[in-house]
């Protein structure tokens, strides 16, 4: 394990106790009424995790964020690409998808209802928009930002558009589109557990808005609990992947 790796880690190993530390001292400050401790909370998760009811809801989740994801990740991807390598197109739509990322998409989850109805459908697409933008803007910055006589080399070597890409662009610009992939998953994820707490019956999303309504503080906490430590533990290794690549 690289240098690097290792200070990553014990970065995320301070940060977590941190937090843990700060989450016990809230929980004395507040009380039972709105928090559970620590060691209540993950032993609760422990129980909980193997509960048929729990993997029911988590298969249905893992498959609208997995289409959800594939979809921000390709169509990000290609409009990144496509609209990096043409600078004219990059100039003129590139505003437009900065405004589409300033938009609320909460205001836009009546019209996806209406178009997709009320199943999984509705939460991919939810997912999906949320996830495409960051990664489209992010590779379009990345291709641009490959040096020029990168570029004029492939046209000397007579190179095609999908030999430069592969061979040039993609080595050029794959640490940034990494980072692009990294807030696209987060917002993927966000994008979809949303779909699922407004206008859905399955999903974790769906158990985290119950939960609330029923004021049932454990299983809040270890959802959220759960969320974070996937969210966090597929963070960690995109930025341990990028790091390696950027040597």
């Amino acid at each position: 394990m690289s240098a690097a790796s290792k200070e990553t880690l014990r970065s995320g190993a301070a940060l977590t106790a941190l937090l843990l530390i700060s989450w016990q001292l809230l929980y004395w400050s507040i009380g039972e009424i709105a928090l559970r401790s620590p060691a209540e909370t993950m032993l609760f998760t422990v129980k909980y995790v193997g509960t048929n009811v729990f993997w029911l809801h988590l298969t249905e989740t893992s498959k609208a964020f997995a289409l959800a994801l594939m979809l921000a990740a390709v169509i990000g991807l290609s409009l990144g690409f496509g609209l990096g390598l043409n600078r004219f197109s990059g100039e003129v739509l590139e505003p437009v998808l900065v405004a589409a990322y300033s938009v609320p998409k909460i205001t836009l989850y009546p019209i996806i209802l209406l178009m997709f109805g009320l199943g999984i459908s509705a939460k991919v697409a939810f997912g999906t928009i949320h996830g495409v933008v960051p990664i489209a803007l992010l590779t379009i910055g990345a291709v641009r930002n490959v040096r020029p006589v990168f570029l004029k080399a492939a046209q000397t070597m007579h190179l095609s558009v999908r030999e430069t890409i592969f061979s040039i662009v993609l080595p050029s610009a794959l640490p940034e589109i990494i980072t692009g992939l990294r807030m696209g998953f987060a917002l993927t994820l966000i994008g979809t557990l949303l779909g699922e707490m407004f206008a859905s019956q399955r999903g974790l999303g769906f158990l985290l808005m119950n939960a609330i309504g029923l004021h049932n503080i454990d299983v809040i906490m270890a959802i959220t609990v759960l969320l974070t430590l996937f969210a966090g533990s597929v963070s960690t290794v995109l930025l341990l992947l990028n790091r390696r690549i950027q040597k």
